[in-house]
């Protein structure tokens, strides 16, 4: 029986999709008329939730059902990069690799309800037992390996093992090969596997020839968000070798093992997925420049920020061949400098933030580095003069040029940036932003508001409030970043367009809003009453708009 639900629907809690209506609207006046007509609810956890959705289409729950291609889909957005699908729509069998109750979905076939199957189920049976040094398939009658929430492998469209997020690759040449087949198999009807369903496990493919990246996923994450994270770490690896490199690579030599060209930025690819393997000791609103597609900004006074500008084009202006200059700290940017006619992609600049963050080096010299930025030019390298400003300022510069021979010529602009900076009082300025937490509601007036995520759509910029109780702990906060990716994927999803959710949940109540300017989440307190959110959002919109040239980067310098 097929699953009349989007994808990511059925994620949700007991009781989160039992009772919902959908509304033709985008005024915040009509929701006000509409959310004001539900009947109350009881505050206790005996009670259903409720849910108001506006949708931007006439189209209503009773409409006729959704296409597949809608429900396989989501809206991309400007910045979003898009999934290629299949060529052909096609229902295939896959034999011996699943059990018969079990399902596939192909880029433009149908998703089945499906039933039991694991990990383990995918390759023969090994009869070895777990020891301290694992055999070659030993991982898969590992129980701590078997019930991780994510993993994701990386392998070459011959099969090699290139990457696994969890234990040792060389030990799932089974599992490998098995993943290498369904591409294969699918690919010989000429379609593009893009995901399988069982026993409430995602197993989604992204095939990008010569890679073929897998993840397999217990959360609540969709389908088409896990593919938007393999296209991450598919840019990442772009950006270590350029897709040219890879390509060439790989027409020479179809077995090549690519862990060779690798060696050593693992690590990027690990925080980059923000692995199990290297949990993170606070919770951070990182997670969620990924989901919005977008980064963050560092606030500061415009005053402050003209000043951080201004000394990076008088010193680099003159500088032949220089593309950009960027400034960072804590994955927020600070400035952004660029060559006249250029642009720098948000998914390049989450590289640079990924780079800065998984390398102590830079922190101790100034570093020469070489790389790509695969929505930039993905053939070539660009080569980076990075440095901390001072000892007493842990902000990063990156000064990217095209040519091979100018760092000393970049560290001296460097030098002379850093001493104006001091001069201006700029790099005190930085530190105190630095060390600022974030956006505090109660200082704004609002503490009804527990959490807010703001994105400027036409910038592609976040905004974040600072994580407090409840969600500063790491399994409240894994909480609030499930139901934010819901949120997420159910106002975007094609297949039942909505601009509006409103949604009573036991803990707290849930506002998503998306709009022609900007996209909205917001997570009050479980007491605020319906007609309340309407006013607390306003005083919310009104102290952005407000504060927007501390808050975001309106403008675009250029040398």
């Amino acid at each position: 029986m097929s699953d009349p639900r989007p994808d990511g629907v059925d994620q949700c809690e007991p009781g989160a999709c039992e009772e919902s209506s959908l509304i033709t609207t985008d005024s915040f006046e009509e929701f006000s008329h509409e959310i004001n007509s539900l009947p109350a609810v009881q505050e206790n956890a005996g009670h259903p939730q409720q849910e108001l959705e506006c949708s931007s289409s006439e189209r209503t729950i009773a409409d006729d059902k959704v296409s597949e291609d809608d429900r396989e889909s989501m809206s991309d957005g400007g910045n979003v990069p898009r999934v290629q699908d299949g060529v052909n729509s096609a229902d295939h069998p896959v034999d011996g690799a699943m059990s018969k109750s079990s399902s596939f979905s192909s880029a433009k076939s149908r998703e089945f309800d499906a039933s039991t199957v694991s990990l383990a189920e995918t390759t023969e049976p090994c009869s070895a037992g777990i020891g301290t040094e694992l055999e070659s398939g030993d991982y898969l009658h590992d129980v701590e390996f078997l019930n991780r929430k994510r993993h994701v492998f990386i392998l070459s469209t011959a099969g090699k093992p290139i990457y696994s997020m969890h234990g040792n690759e060389d030990k799932l040449a089974t599992l490998f090969g098995v993943m290498q087949a369904l591409v294969s198999f699918i690919q010989s009807g000429n379609d593009t596997i893009k995901s399988i369903h069982a026993a409430g496990v995602k197993f989604v493919f992204l095939v990008k020839s010569p890679l073929i990246l897998v993840a397999v996923s217990r959360t609540s994450h969709s389908v088409q968000q896990i593919q938007l994270q393999l296209t991450d770490v598919y840019n990442q690896i772009i950006s270590t070798l350029t897709l040219s490199h890879m390509i060439k690579t790989f027409e020479r030599r179809k077995n090549f093992d690519l862990r060779r060209l690798l060696a050593g930025s693992e690590r990027l690819i690990d925080h980059l997925l923000v692995s199990d393997k290297c949990d993170r000791k606070v919770v951070s609103n990182n997670p969620f420049s990924f989901m919005t597609h977008s980064v963050r900004i560092l606030p500061l006074q415009p005053s402050v920020r003209e000043t951080v500008v201004s000394a990076i084009q008088s010193n680099c202006g003159k500088i032949k061949n220089l593309v950009f200059a960027v400034l960072i700290a804590n994955n927020k940017l600070i400035a952004l400098v660029r060559m006249k006619k250029y642009f720098i992609h948000p998914a390049d600049l989450r590289l640079i933030f990924n780079l800065i963050e998984c390398s102590e080096s830079f922190k101790s010299a100034e570093s020469w580095t070489p790389i790509c930025l695969p929505k930039f030019d993905s053939s070539g390298f660009l080569h980076a003069h990075v440095s901390y400003l001072a000892e007493d300022c842990q902000a990063c510069l990156l000064l990217l040029s095209i040519e091979r021979d100018v760092f000393y010529t970049l560290s001296e602009a460097k030098r002379k940036i850093t001493e104006k900076l001091r001069r201006s009082n700029c790099l005190e300025a930085i530190n105190d932003a630095i060390n600022n937490k974030g956006i505090k509601l109660l200082n704004i007036g609002i503490p009804e508001i527990r959490h807010f995520l703001y994105k400027s759509k036409s910038n592609a910029q976040l905004l974040c409030s600072e994580l407090t109780v409840p969600y500063s702990s790491g399994e409240q906060f894994k909480r609030l970043e499930g139901m934010y990716f819901q949120l997420h994927h159910r106002i975007h999803n094609s297949g039942r367009p909505v601009k509006l959710i409103y949604q009573m949940k036991e803990k707290e109540v849930l506002l998503a809003w998306v709009t022609q300017a900007y996209e909205l989440f917001v997570t009050f307190e479980p007491t605020v009453e319906k007609n309340e959110v309407i006013s607390l959002v306003n005083k919310l919109l009104k102290w952005i708009k407000k504060e927007e040239n501390s808050l975001f980067i309106l403008s675009a310098p250029t040398f």
